[in-house]
């Protein structure tokens, strides 16, 4: 399913702030070698040429089209430490992806864009927003990048995909001993695969080395502020980046933003009212068609009524999907998640719907198949690898069996449909081989300039009220929050005139807006 993001929390916390310290304070002090190192991976050329297609890890598909006027996608690598701790250590290739600026005469630096996950591939995802964001290009260098651990920068890998189809098909809401005990064979045969495949990464695949990895881009890109486009997770990314280098930040846009607040328990049930309030909009909007609407139901609580009846039947009875694989109810439900992420998807999954009534289910399986980064050709990308990875890394929570199962009527009560999948997912790094940092990450950013924070009302996977907390850990005078009233993960690409308007110039021209402003009409 999506994610964002005791006695022991003392000490994660402590370990957290030193390490937090330690990253804010590179390149200002210890030895020579530490800062000839610094220096000689900040003054790397990049050598930048035709991109390719993207490769399987990275989710497949066709070279990027040319540009808007002709111009060509670029590629290159830029190599970071593994651990930037150690000195003479190995070090790691990101994959970079760039469009020159318009016009370089009043080019003002590299936007850098980050999509979200954790897990996504920059690299494979730019290319598909390049008409959202021309507006943007006329000044900046447009960059994105697969972060350390995705898609070809030392990709994470768990389990080859014959294991991987079979583990996306397991049951993921356990009722009895046995069904237990699978669910729980399955996370650790997927912990110890990630083990036995990318042990040697696996430690520092986290946010904060993400965070210190995006200020050494700046400097071998040649800018002397970064300027940031973060979608989803990228807020908590960017976040994190303000709070280790503050004065660092130029201009910076969190769009669809994580509540930094929240620890994993916290942040899962949000996402549990968010995606069961998109459902319930998807009904009644579908209820407000009339007739044309193709589900049963006079109202939307019986849409959804119908719709939990339709996954009762799944999981005792998968009907025919693709080939010779079948829908059970765990794909049916990521495949009504991952179109619950965007408006332009809801005729879809009004369709999708009545087909698995009717005893298909090749729609909903494929947005299942999306949400789990399965390729045409069967092979999958690791952005469910990297995502769990890097969450756990980042997330210090480790729930057992009982803890789980105890925290599920809670989950039950947020969400009719997505609260059993959300409460079992809780066990998701509860085999995992590398600690993690902290129950929440700190994104604090005292002297740094005003960020720009947007959140949507009805937004599924970052509810709407992340926006304001992660505006106020900002701290005053940094936050400034943007609200977009209407529906689907993320404003700027809805295409709202309102909030390309208030972003663009922003971005382009420094002008903030009040805090507060709010875009858009309800639904």
């Amino acid at each position: 399913m999506p994610t964002s993001s005791s006695a022991g929390r003392a000490a994660a916390l402590a370990v957290a702030v030193s390490v937090l310290l330690a990253a804010g304070c590179s390149g200002d002090g210890g030895g020579g070698n530490d800062r000839d190192r610094a220096q000689d991976l900040a003054s790397q050329e990049l050598e930048w040429e035709a991109c390719g297609p993207p490769s399987e890890e990275q989710g497949n598909g066709p070279a990027p089209s040319p540009l808007p006027g002709g111009a060509e996608w670029e590629c290159s690598s830029m190599d970071v430490p593994l651990d930037y701790d150690d000195s003479g250590g190995d070090t790691v290739s990101l994959a970079l992806i760039r469009a020159r600026a318009r016009d370089p005469d009043r080019r003002i630096g590299s936007l850098i864009f980050n999509f979200g996950g954790p897990g996504g591939s920059g690299v494979a995802t730019l290319p598909g927003f390049a008409e959202d964001f021309e507006t943007l290009r006329a000044r900046y260098d447009l960059v994105s990048f697969d972060p350390r651990g995705v898609g070809d920068s030392a990709g994470v890998e768990c389990l080859d995909d014959e294991q991987l189809q079979a583990y996306f098909a397991e049951d993921a809401t356990p009722e009895d001993a046995a069904e237990e005990k699978e669910f729980v064979d399955g996370i650790e045969e997927f912990s110890d695969g990630c083990e036995e495949r990318s042990g040697k990464e696996l430690p520092y695949v986290g946010t904060v080395n993400a965070a210190r990895d995006m200020d050494l881009m700046r400097q071998v890109l040649g800018d002397d502020k970064l300027y940031y486009f973060g979608i989803s997770y990228g807020t908590e990314l960017g976040g994190v980046y303000a709070h280790l280098y503050p004065r660092n930040v130029g201009r910076a846009v969190f769009d669809a933003a994580v509540d930094p607040t929240k620890n994993m328990e916290q942040g899962a049930l949000g996402q549990a009212r968010g995606f069961q309030l998109a459902l319930d909009n998807f009904a009644q909007d579908c209820v407000n068609r009339g007739d044309d609407c193709l589900l049963p139901g006079a109202t939307a609580n019986e849409v959804v009524d119908g719709i939990i009846a339709l996954l009762d039947r799944l999981r005792e009875d998968p009907i025919s999907g693709i080939g010779l694989r079948r829908l059970n109810e765990t794909q049916a439900i990521n495949g009504i998640a991952q179109t619950l992420y965007s408006k332009e998807f809801w005729p879809l999954l009004e369709q999708g719907l009545d087909e698995a009534d009717a005893g298909s289910g090749a729609l909903l399986l494929a947005f299942s198949d999306s949400l789990n980064g399965r390729n045409e050709n069967g092979t999958y990308s690791n952005i469910q690898a990297a995502n769990t990875a890097i969450n756990c890394v980042d997330s210090s929570a480790r729930y057992t069996l009982g803890q789980t199962k105890s925290k599920l009527p809670e989950f039950r009560e947020a969400s009719r449909v997505f609260g059993d999948t959300m409460g079992w997912a809780l066990m998701s790094c509860s085999e995992w081989p590398v600690p993690g940092l902290a129950p929440t990450p700190d994104v604090s950013a005292p002297g740094a300039p005003p960020i720009l924070v947007i959140g949507t009302t009805g937004d599924p996977a970052t509810p709407y009220e992340g926006a304001r907390a992660m505006a106020e850990a900002l701290g005053d005078g940094v936050g400034v929050e943007l609200t977009y009233e209407g529906e689907g993960h993320g404003a700027y690409n809805t295409g709202d005139t309102c909030v390309m308007r208030v972003v663009d110039a922003y971005l382009l021209e420094g002008a903030v807006p009040e805090d507060g402003a709010v875009c858009g009409g309800s639904l």
